[in-house]
């Protein structure tokens, strides 16, 4: 390939020439291409004469004997040199350079001739010859006149890709910079851009074009305006300084929101050759990348808010509620004023939580919240330890009754009804109270006895509040005692069943009898199911104490069996903890079948709650245990917040009346819609009924006239231990036995 070419051909045809490889990287070794030549001339002997004198140079020679044949190969070869003879028999040399011009090849041309007009010469040069000959010519003239106009192409081809390069480089380097996701600038001494790159009209709406010459005032936030000046105009004698500073920038952007901008600058010196030393310490100006941290700083301030508040309420939690407790008591021994802590549990959010789902207590919470800091002042601060626990801190307290008049705020603000679910929801709040200095000095100290009056006024009933005292200590102390003693009361032996008979008020006979478990304590005596199985289920042993009843109901079950009367049904009150384990059918199904015992004399009772709380689990259960043969009784029924949808959806065989609605009955011949209700449904769905808690005359009157007539309660038999019902099933069993 040779040095010249027309343009189409040239990038090839320059690539012989590079500036070495200080430009280039390191690449395989190759062969130098050849030299493209072109010989022109009429004469033979003269044509000869130049392929012998340059031949095994290097080149590689193309002859030409006409204009003609030289055009035909300046078309088809890019050549690098061509001696042509000025006068052919066809086409002269002038013409041929013409054609040359016109299709824009790019060679060297040398051009002979024997004549002796300057016109020819002139001609031959205005048409971009390298130079002319005059024949004939020495050998030495034509050689040392080929290598210059070769030398003089190499270094064009040199100077045209160093261009190239160059250029290359710039724009890699414009591209690079627009392309950077911050904003590069420099300032000169005065502080005036003159250079800004593209991404200061992405994330500020500015044109760069536009910043060009102004003053770094022009983007720089007011309020940061000084802070700005301090850090550009701030300048060093024997070094370039180099800063970061965060900066807001202004915007033209549709929110018009000023962003913060970390900027790196160095400030760059300007030291010239020569220079004296006063004048090298001259800033020649600076060079700034701003890079947008506004996402970041908000990001930043939102993990420091979420660490010192709860997400839900946006209340302090209990770090942050901890640290202004602890300036109140600072401030409160200095002054010698009391303070108030407030330790507020909502009663009975877990029913709601669980029947309505978590999103709605979520809800509830956020509104609790509202409320609760409506009541206070601006000084208090009140806060979320989490769950329903809420606690509040009332520094500047001159008198204990003032946090009672608080409190009872608390419990007023939180009686009227919440919207939740297109339904109105009632809660209230147990709320205990600790003053400094009498009822504690330190931050823990202050938490933990209100804690305790909050604890203690949940045991009186709930919804009010109380004051810490030291006695009530020792009923904390009681209850951790109990709790420890429920781990020791299995292996001790310490637990008992026992049983209140269920009756048939037509036949007097006791056809059925609900499992009741009593704890025989060493100190306190018996304990009811209501008074330890909470402490169970807090402390992970609901699970081994409802084996435990299962081994033991089914043992006495078989020695009722025993008897030969007819057989009686046992019901046995199922804890969720039990049931969402998963394993309760499979406990279930070996016992009886171990003490072979049929599963139609089991009757599984569940609550409402467990139903709504975990539907499709407790379907699967429950569906596995009526395939097995076991019955499902839903206990308290209409005392949660149910849906009668659940009867459908569920395994239901019995509806149990709440002692709560039995007790309200003290006239038979008075309407009690709710329980007429009841038995309306059970009666529509085909469902057994067994009214609870039934005590008088009148309530059995009106429960079997309204349709119900299986019945349990204090006026047939308190809960019996297993001993004493086996007495009353043999005794019925005799009956029955002497009228057959």
């Amino acid at each position: 390939m040779g040095l010249g070419a027309a343009n189409r051909q040239a990038p090839a045809a320059w690539d012989r020439f590079t500036a070495g490889p200080e430009l280039d990287a390191p690449r395989a070794a190759t062969p130098e291409p050849m030299v493209q030549v072109l010989l022109v001339d009429d004469e033979p002997r003269l044509l000869r004469s130049l392929v012998d004198l340059l031949q095994g140079r290097g080149y590689r020679l193309t002859q030409a004997s006409t204009g003609a044949q030289a055009i035909g190969h300046l078309r088809q070869t890019p050549f690098d040199l061509v001696i042509l003879d000025l006068h052919l028999p066809d086409i002269g040399g002038h013409e041929i350079m013409d054609f040359m011009r016109s299709q824009e090849i790019e060679v060297n041309v040398i051009v002979t001739s024997g004549a002796t007009e300057i016109d020819a010469v002139i001609g031959a040069l205005k048409r971009g010859a390298y130079d002319y000959l005059r024949k004939p010519y020495t050998r030495e003239e034509l050689l040392k006149t080929v290598d210059n106009a070769l030398q003089q192409r190499r270094l064009q081809a040199e100077n045209l890709h160093i261009a190239q390069r160059l250029e290359s480089s710039q724009r890699l380097y414009r591209y690079l910079v627009d392309s950077s996701p911050d904003i590069i600038y420099t300032l000169d001494h005065e502080g005036r851009f003159n250079f800004v790159n593209e991404r200061v009209h992405q994330l500020l709406g500015f044109d760069r074009s536009e910043l060009i010459g102004r003053h770094y005032s022009t983007l720089v936030h007011e309020d940061d305006m000084e802070r700005a000046n301090y850090v550009f105009n701030e300048g060093r004698s024997d070094r370039r300084v180099t800063r970061n500073v965060e900066l807001r920038l202004k915007s033209l952007r549709s929110d018009g929101e000023a962003r913060i901008f970390s900027h790196e600058l160095m400030m760059l010196g300007e030291h010239a050759a020569g220079a004296s030393v006063a004048a090298m310490g001259t800033r020649a100006g600076t060079y700034g990348v701003a890079r947008d941290v506004t996402e970041r700083k908000r990001a930043d301030e939102l993990i420091a808010y979420q660490a010192y508040h709860d997400i839900l309420t946006e209340l302090p939690n209990r770090v942050l509620f901890k640290d202004r407790l602890g300036l109140a008591l600072l401030q409160a021994k200095r002054n010698a004023c009391g303070l108030a802590v407030m330790f507020i549990d909502l009663d009975r959010f877990k029913l709601v939580n669980d029947t309505l789902g978590h999103g709605v207590g979520d809800e509830l919470l956020q509104q609790v919240a509202v409320r609760l800091k409506g009541c206070l002042r601006r000084c208090d601060t009140l806060s979320r330890l989490g769950g329903d626990e809420f606690t509040a801190v009332l520094p500047e307290l001159n008198d204990a009754q003032d946090a009672a008049l608080i409190a009872q705020k608390f419990i007023d603000c939180l009686h009227l009804p919440f919207e939740l679910a297109n339904q109105p929801v009632h809660i209230s709040a147990s709320i205990g109270i600790a003053i400094y200095p009498d009822h504690g000095q330190s931050v823990d100290e202050l938490i933990r006895n209100s804690d305790v009056a909050m604890y203690h006024m949940k045991s009186q009933g709930k919804n009010g509040h109380a004051f810490f005292d030291p006695t009530m200590l020792d009923a904390s102390s009681q209850k951790i005692a109990l709790e420890h003693s429920l781990h020791l009361a299995l292996e001790h032996g310490e637990l008992e069943m026992y049983y209140q008979p269920q009756v048939d008020v037509k036949t007097r006979r006791i056809v059925g009898a609900e499992a009741l478990m009593r704890w025989n304590h060493p100190q306190r005596g018996f304990l009811s199911a209501g008074e330890f199985l909470p402490f169970a289920e807090e402390n992970g042993l609901m699970i081994p104490i409802s084996d435990w009843m299962l081994q033991a109901i089914c043992k006495d079950l078989l020695e009722w069996n025993a008897i030969g009367t007819e057989r009686v049904r046992l019901s046995l009150n199922l804890s969720p903890q039990y049931l969402d384990r998963g394993d309760f059918f499979d406990k279930l199904k070996t016992t009886l079948a171990a003490q072979r015992i049929a599963p139609s004399q089991i009757e599984v009772e569940v609550t409402e709650n467990i139903c709504i709380r975990n539907p499709q689990t407790a379907i699967e259960q429950l569906d596995k245990l009526c395939q097995l043969g076991v019955s499902v009784a839903i206990d308290d029924f209409g005392t949660g917040y149910s849906s009668l949808s659940y009867l459908h959806r569920f395994p239901i065989h019995t509806i149990k009346i709440d002692r709560s609605f039995v007790m309200e009955i003290q006239d038979s011949s008075t309407a009690f819609p709710v329980i007429l209700a009841i038995i309306s449904i059970a009666r529509g769905l085909g469902l057994n009924l067994v009214a609870e808690g039934v005590e008088t005359v009148a309530q059995e009157r009106y429960l079997e006239t309204a349709g119900c007539n299986i019945m349990q309660g204090f006026m047939y038999h308190k809960p019996l231990p297993h001993g004493r019902l086996l007495e009353l099933l043999r005794a019925q069993s005799l009956e029955l036995q002497a009228l057959a």
